[in-house]
């Protein structure tokens, strides 16, 4: 399984697993499962309501965790954290983003200073954002002299964000796909990905997430059973060519977001 350098000097597994919408409940015995495959990422956030599940299940691992801080915690990210790092069972994790930057408060700054101090103190081994535009990125670097390691922004072939992607390797922040499969449903029946898939006798899902790994992008499906948490990891030995790469290249949509946006969120 291929490392990322991260700006800080850390390094991060390339590929991860999402818990996003698995419940407190069950979350533990799939993360469980998903570290047993090999995965050594696990990231989950405080509004996702699961961290208690996912720190029973990561206990004792060797692996890279994430949490994040959510939109009404931004003046209040030390004790956020704490919470979190109680539930998760840990002294620290290895990555803390801010969830969102939430322009219309104006607070995300203030946030980051604080989450820059939780770094200093031992709290979040490394720092980053997620969600975060090109402005809300300069405004946080200008204000800190620090960049983020991370920034996880929605990415798939319909949505690929080629202009912040750039922004990031000038910056030296790696990029982190969340929805990388698209949410599924249309993306994976695409035509394109269908044909590929095919001809490599594989399953749609991995094409994708191989499309991923090869633009050097850090990826976290969800997988919320055994069989997809180990379709999705297969992925990882799966090389697409350079016509492969093209094709999907070439899905990008102008209106293929599918989440909120940014910069009014």
């Amino acid at each position: 399984m291929t490392d990322l350098t991260l700006n800080d000097g850390r390094t991060m597994p390339q590929l991860g697993m999402g818990t996003f919408k698995i419940p407190d409940a069950h979350v533990a015995a799939i993360v469980r499962r998903g570290l047993d495959i090999g995965y050594r990422l696990v990231d989950t956030a405080a509004i996702y309501n699961n961290e208690r599940g996912v720190g029973d299940g990561y206990k004792g691992a060797d692996a890279f965790l994430t949490t994040k801080l959510w939109n009404d915690r931004h003046r209040d990210a030390e004790a956020a954290l704490d919470e979190s790092l109680a539930l998760l069972g840990v002294e620290a994790v290895d990555l803390y983003l801010i969830h969102w930057p939430v322009p219309a408060a104006g607070d995300h700054v203030e946030a980051w200073k604080s989450v820059v101090a939780l770094r200093e103190a031992g709290k979040a081994k490394s720092i980053g954002v997620s969600n975060f535009l090109p402005e809300h990125l300069d405004a946080i670097i200008d204000a800190t002299g620090v960049a983020p390691a991370v920034n996880q922004i929605e990415l798939h072939p319909n949505f690929q964000q080629r202009a912040l992607r750039d922004y990031h390797a000038d910056k030296g922040i790696v990029t982190q796909s969340w929805s990388p499969l698209g949410q599924g449903g249309p993306l994976l029946k695409d035509p394109v990905i269908a044909g590929i898939a095919e001809k490599h006798g594989r399953s749609a899902a991995q094409v994708v997430i191989a499309w991923h790994l090869a633009h050097g992008l850090s990826v976290i499906p969800k997988a919320a059973d055994a069989e997809h948490l180990s379709d999705n990891f297969a992925s990882s030995d799966l090389t697409l060519d350079t016509e492969d790469m093209a094709a999907i290249d070439g899905l990008d949509r102008e209106d293929g977001r599918i989440g909120p946006d940014p910069a009014t969120f």
